[in-house]
């Protein structure tokens, strides 16, 4: 048996890099998040998801005829089978991000290109994904709730169209706006999870559909999809500015953590939050509702002397307000992550295709000694 003198574990790959990319860097310590070099700040205050998504996908930003053609593309890949809508409706009662998971696997089926994975035809897969996840998420959520789906518009821009689905009312074009700078925010984040599991799906050269959808698997999980839903489970349980201060020191005197503080990566503030702090506090207003705000402001005072050791405001901190005063319900909120991770899955199982290797970590045996085996009789 092997000796453990020389093993250094590194429980949850922490700190282990095993591959390449070009597509996101990411500096915790100060801060930083760049996609194909563009700083995140930049993006999210001037460009859209149609433009991010596109950087992404083809590594450099678009000329505005790549970007209308791009946008076409989008807009052209929408609709989703009838056959997959069936899918939907036999399974409306699970949870949205299982119903999610089930039809994006079906999706593979109606893929003209489902069993090539070049780098050319995963990315047309990519874009058709990118157009397809939207619209069912909403036509789940119309579904569950005994309403016909509300059919994806022609003309709507990607964040938009996704409100718009919802209800069939157009969303403002500030509501939009916020939601597109969401999707902008969460469309890459280099190795997290999903994406992880996105690649080692991928490095078994399985297509990007089954990766997605174990991506999607890995979204799921609470530890890591779930901090917005449970950001706005703690504002609903706070109830009022006031509160807030004291609620956080009985929930830290009590070992708790508070949602939306802290990162895996980030030792500084999450460089995504600012773009969202913001945008929550006019559309609480715009809403008439502007204590979510306050409560989040107030909140953030109180966890201000954490940030000594590191521990800041994340994305989400914000993020599950914005879909809770845009009616979204909190179900939906983990579905809304992948509605914007799409490109990044898609651009990072690329490069695991590109020059592939079966991922495949040891692990440290820590059981029995070798024994003899003995028969059933003899025990």
């Amino acid at each position: 048996m092997a000796t453990t003198e020389d093993i250094t574990l590194h429980r949850g790959l922490s700190g282990v890099y095993f591959d390449r990319t070009e597509t996101t860097f990411i500096d915790g310590k100060e801060g930083k998040l760049l996609y194909r070099g563009y700083n995140i700040h930049d993006l999210a205050g001037v460009s859209n998801f149609e433009e991010t998504s596109y950087l992404l996908m083809y590594g450099e930003l678009p000329t505005g005829a790549q970007l209308a053609d791009f946008d076409a593309r989008l807009k052209a890949n929408r609709n989703i089978p009838s056959e997959v809508m069936g899918i939907i409706h036999a399974v409306k009662d699970d949870h949205p991000m299982s119903v999610l998971r089930t039809a994006v696997s079906a999706m593979s089926a109606f893929d003209p290109e489902s069993e090539d994975n070049s780098s050319e035809a995963t990315l047309r897969k990519g874009i058709r994904l990118t157009s397809q996840v939207p619209t069912i998420v909403m036509a789940h959520h119309n579904i569950r709730q005994g309403k016909e789906p509300v059919p994806p518009s022609e003309t709507l821009s990607h964040a938009a169209n996704f409100l718009y689905m919802m209800d069939g009312e157009e969303p403002t074009p500030e509501t939009a706006a916020l939601m597109d700078t969401d999707f902008v925010l969460h469309a890459d984040h280099g190795s997290n999870a999903s994406a992880f599991t996105a690649r080692a799906v991928a490095g078994t050269n399985a297509d990007l559909h089954d990766a997605v959808t174990a991506g999607i698997g890995a979204l799921s999980g609470p530890s890591h999809g779930g901090a917005a839903e449970n950001v706005m489970t703690m504002a609903l349980e706070i109830g009022e500015a006031e509160n807030a201060e004291q609620y956080v020191k009985d929930l830290l005197a009590g070992g708790g953590r508070v949602m939306g503080f802290g990162h895996r990566v980030y030792r500084a503030e999450d460089p995504r939050a600012r773009h969202l702090r913001e945008g929550v506090r006019k559309l609480s207003e715009e809403k008439g509702e502007p204590k979510w705000y306050g409560i989040l402001e107030s909140v953030q005072n109180a966890m201000a002397p954490y940030g000594r050791r590191g521990i800041h405001v994340n994305v989400d901190f914000f993020a599950g307000v914005i879909y809770y005063l845009n009616g979204i319900p909190h179900d939906l909120f983990v579905p809304i992550f992948a509605v914007g991770r799409i490109p990044g899955w898609t651009v990072q199982v690329i490069e695991q295709f590109e020059h592939n290797i079966l991922i495949r970590p040891l692990l440290q045996y820590a059981g029995p000694e070798e024994r003899s085996y003995k028969p059933i009789t003899d025990r």
